[in-house]
């Protein structure tokens, strides 16, 4: 089946930056004395530092964000924004959230801010609150608990997963053992200065992911790495290098030691960005999709045998891309899972004399895999059983069910995808919105990135 296409909107413009990269500026900040003038022993003197000069537009930025780094510095603390809002920034896009990372501990956060908690056993993180549920995420600096292996020890080396990831250490500590150099940039407020230890502006301005350090060895160390790839190769329109491409598919076996709630939720991920229809195009391509949904996997893989219903699968990965944009926020979970699942599961369940049972065993491998909670499965297959009806125009005691609204999406995409006709949905709508809760069925599933819903990614995994 030949590549369709994406459709993928021209790359913004970027800000205006220098990269300083030649031996004898590396040479000066090694040194302790940075292209600014600062003179030896300032922060970060010895470790490799590369500063650029980076105006961001202080409207960008985030106020509260910016208040918590200043007052952190006034504490006599370093305090940086960091990671994926710098990353977004500098590529033109909007960051969902801002995180900083800081020296100060997470109790001499709490000391100095009365709107922050502290969260988590293993993995301790401060949190400010602000008004409206908003969230400022302050984590100390840390460093790899792991020995550095170099490259030629991999294939020797049995288990490279990383179990233990809160030692704290310093700045140039914490970059070095994020995943990619495009997310171990740290902004400096006050000097208006993009602080870079790994080579992530070079990143950014060939708009391609890099590994830190050996690709292989990164993968290995935590395989949800290859997912984060795809997502950000993806959303953000970036190239992947060829080694880490190559390391991403001859890695992928990996994924089946990954922790599988984390498994379940960066498949999400991959669904709600608006880059559905890419991200698991990529993650097909790799051969991942094999190891995580092979039952996907394997409908896609013969499309001469599904007479052509994988090119079905594709529109509706474009139309979920599209509901998503337009709404500005993704689709419930149960309605990406559904449809991402609806294919394979057609062909599973047709001619099935108990459909719903046929369903029922085709996701219950699924359930056990990638941790599916069994609230969106038991959802799944209910949607399955009302669609025929639905698609007559036959609600009726069908929109009195929780899961009515979901389904109604399912169906619109299901429809759309056809080319068939969205009358009568509207209507339907509205008896299913006299009968449910504002809430549906998957409420609850994103419970706010830090609110103690799931367990805690090692930072940079």
């Amino acid at each position: 089946m030949g590549r369709p296409p994406d459709h993928l909107p021209a790359p913004p413009d970027l800000p205006s930056f220098r990269i300083e990269s030649t031996p004898e500026e590396r040479g000066r900040n090694a040194n302790g004395g940075g292209h600014d003038g600062s003179p030896p022993g300032e922060r970060h003197a010895g470790t490799g530092l590369v500063r650029h000069d980076v105006a961001l537009d202080e409207a960008r930025l985030d106020a509260d964000a910016a208040r918590v780094v200043r007052r952190l510095e006034r504490g006599g603390f370093q305090a940086y924004l960091v990671g994926g809002c710098v990353r977004d920034l500098l590529l033109g896009g909007t960051p969902k959230d801002y995180d900083i990372a800081t020296s100060a501990r997470p109790e001499d956060v709490r000391a100095m801010f009365r709107n922050c908690r502290v969260i988590g056993r293993r993995f301790r993180l401060a949190h400010v609150l602000f008004g409206g549920g908003k969230i400022v995420e302050v984590a100390t600096f840390r460093r790899s608990p792991q020995t550095e292996l170099e490259p030629d020890d991999v294939d020797g080396t049995d288990d490279l997963l990383i179990r233990s990831d809160n030692v704290f250490g310093d700045a140039h500590e914490d970059a070095i053992r994020r995943d990619f150099t495009i997310n171990a940039l740290f902004y400096d407020l006050d000097r208006r200065q993009v602080l870079d230890w790994c080579g992530g502006m070079d990143g950014v301005a060939r708009r391609t992911i890099h590994t830190i350090g050996d690709p292989i060895v990164r993968f290995r160390e935590d395989p949800i790495r290859i997912l984060r790839a795809i997502k950000f190769a993806a959303r953000l329109d970036l190239g992947i290098e060829p080694d880490v491409y190559d390391a991403m598919v001859s890695c992928r076996e990996e994924l089946a030691k990954a922790a599988r709630p984390r498994v379940f939720e960066e498949i999400l991920r991959l669904m709600r960005g608006g880059a559905a229809h890419r991200s698991m195009w990529l993650l097909w391509e790799i051969g991942a999709m094999a190891i995580l949904l092979p039952e996907l996997s394997a409908f896609l893989d013969d499309d001469e045998a599904t007479a052509g219903r994988g090119e079905r699968f594709w529109r509706k990965l474009a139309i979920i891309d599209q509901r998503t944009k337009q709404r500005g926020k993704a689709l419930d979970d149960t309605v990406l899972w559904a449809t991402l699942l609806s294919e394979p599961l057609e062909e599973a369940s047709a001619g099935a004399q108990d459909p719903g049972e046929a369903t029922a065993d085709f996701l219950e491998p699924i359930v056990d895999r990638v941790a599916m909670p069994r609230r969106i499965s038991d959802a799944i297959r209910r949607i399955r059983m009302m669609l025929p009806r639905l698609a007559q125009g036959k609600g009726g005691r069908l929109l009195k069910n929780e899961v009515a609204r979901d389904a109604l999406d399912v169906l619109e995409i299901e429809l759309e995808c056809n080319g068939q006709s969205l009358a009568g949905l509207a209507q339907m709508r509205d008896e299913a919105a006299a009968f449910t809760p504002a809430v549906s069925v998957g409420a609850g599933r994103r419970m706010g990135r830090f609110r103690g819903g799931r367990a805690r990614a090692p930072r940079g995994s």
